[in-house]
């Protein structure tokens, strides 16, 4: 074969290699690509393998990842004129890549000084406290801000978090002042009720005890009550018992009067022990002192009787009258 043919068709093959590999573009997952012919518009390539007019078409990718922008630290004066340093972070996402990249240049900047901007106006409708407790409520009003005026550039806010809110040295040494003096009220609160309801704890005891101790007494009162009932009445019944046989003894004995007077004389010196300068005598007294007073009669006048006839009549003398 003529060399130069061969030239010819390894330069052919070589340009139709060259000419297939600008035709074939390869579009990643997480990338859109964009066509350009001829420098106009002409459709959207999605992930994978695409075919393109070599020397004609321009292919643009365009990155659909969310994107983390960070807005630098500057200082901001809240509503109670107080200068606090603030930065924030942007978390991004391109929607529309048609849209971010006809509509805006970099949108990247433009989030940043947009969020700049915003953050000022939020912050400073604010005052410092409302700024510092409130960050959820900052971070969604950037939100709802970035978001409404990026919408239009195909680029959607999902994000803005508040990194830190710096007041200056002298207030936050005020704060943390404040904090301390809080934090002892507190305590001192806290210290007061403690002590509060250690006294209501005792005090409560303390009544727990005197009711439990007056129960204690009272049931002990109780007890020692018919304790001493229960004696009283066991000794009556004995007495009772006992009276019974000495009447039952008296009775089946059959004791006569003078028995019964001689009982009575035994017990006189019993009745004179005390020391009362009366002495009742019960009425069947009178009956036996009369008895009494019968037998010492008839001893007299035994003892007179027994006189007379032992002593002599007198000599010429008359016998009495």
């Amino acid at each position: 074969m003529n060399p130069a043919i061969m030239v010819a068709l390894g330069v052919l093959a070589l340009f139709a290699f060259i000419l297939v590999s600008m035709s074939i573009r390869i579009i990643r997952p997480f990338e859109r690509g964009m066509i350009e012919r001829l420098g106009k518009y002409q459709r959207i390539l999605d992930p994978g393998l695409n075919m393109i007019v070599p020397f004609f078409d321009t292919v643009i990718k365009v990155d659909m990842r969310e994107v983390v922008l960070d807005v630098p630290p500057q200082l901001v004066i809240t509503r109670d004129n107080v200068n606090v340093e603030v930065d924030a972070i942007i978390y991004a996402q391109v929607t529309d890549p048609v849209r971010s990249r006809y509509e805006i240049a970099n949108y990247i900047i433009a989030a940043t000084k947009l969020a700049q901007t915003n953050l000022r106006n939020v912050i400073g409708e604010l005052d410092l406290d409302a700024c510092l407790s409130s960050r959820d409520t900052v971070n969604a009003q950037l939100r709802d801000v970035l978001d409404e005026a990026t919408d239009k550039w195909g680029v959607r806010v999902n994000r803005v978090e508040m990194q830190r809110i710096d007041p200056p040295r002298d207030i936050t040494d005020a704060m943390s002042r404040q904090m301390k003096a809080e934090r002892d009220k507190r305590a001192t609160i806290l210290d007061a009720e403690a002590i509060k309801q250690a006294d209501i704890t005792k005090a409560e005891g303390y009544k727990q005890a005197k009711i439990l101790e007056a129960e204690g007494q009272a049931e002990a009162v109780r007890k020692t009550a018919d304790a001493e009932m229960y004696r009283q009445e066991t000794v009556a019944k004995g007495e009772a018992q006992a009276i019974l046989n000495v009447f039952n003894a008296i009775h089946a004995g059959k004791p006569d009067e003078k028995l019964i007077t001689l009982k009575y004389l035994e017990m006189l010196p019993k009745l004179a022990e005390g020391e009362a300068s009366k002495i009742f005598m019960p009425i069947e007294a009178s009956g036996i002192i009369s008895s009494l007073a019968a037998m010492v009669e008839g001893i007299k006048t035994d003892g007179g009787a027994a006189k007379t006839q032992s002593s002599p009549t007198p000599a010429g003398g008359d016998a009495p009258a």
